[in-house]
């Protein structure tokens, strides 16, 4: 038995939700939302569901600056963690959470340890690893936490440090 995969409905969709077709817009939206979810359960964990409706909305808002359809995940998911690093700021409890744990899936001690460890750095700290966990660049942290690219890499280079010394305390 042959299972069909679907084909990417956002080439077609794109366009027509662009040119204002409210049908194409419900559809792209009802599409990419378990990823947006996804992306926000890892960066805001404790507000995931403010953290997606606020990156839909920005998506929905901004969806007429997409110019490619090859670049609109892309665009998604910066745009994605952008809200959800907004929706965690603005809720003010700093809890955030790493890919980084959801992905690690050797021993799930590891994990504990993992998430443990996170929990007990900075949240500015916690903040650029989960970003760069998530495969954005030093100027898409900075332009997302709205700091200067040299305060991200100085930062990002004290939290892996911390992150470091918590692992292995001996080595420190």
């Amino acid at each position: 038995m042959t299972i069909a995969h679907e084909p990417n409905p956002v080439p077609a969709l794109l366009p027509r939700a662009q040119s204002g077709e409210s049908q194409a817009m419900n559809e792209l939206l009802t599409h990419i939302t378990p990823y947006v979810a996804r992306v926000c359960a890892s960066v805001a964990r404790y507000h995931t569901s403010d953290a997606v409706q606020e990156a839909l909305l920005a998506i929905y808002r901004g969806l007429t600056t997409v110019r490619e359809p090859a670049a609109f995940y892309g665009w998604v998911r910066s745009v994605t963690i952008r809200e959800a690093v907004r929706t965690v700021k603005r809720l003010n409890d700093g809890t955030t959470y790493s890919s980084v744990e959801a992905r690690h899936e050797a021993n799930p001690l590891d994990r504990v340890h993992i998430h443990d460890v996170l929990e007990r750095l900075s949240t500015p700290h916690r903040e650029v690893l989960t970003l760069r966990a998530w495969g954005l660049s030093e100027e898409e942290m900075a332009e997302t936490l709205h700091l200067p690219v040299g305060t991200v890499r100085s930062r990002l280079h004290r939290a892996r440090r911390c992150f470091q010394e918590a692992w292995h305390p001996s080595a420190a």
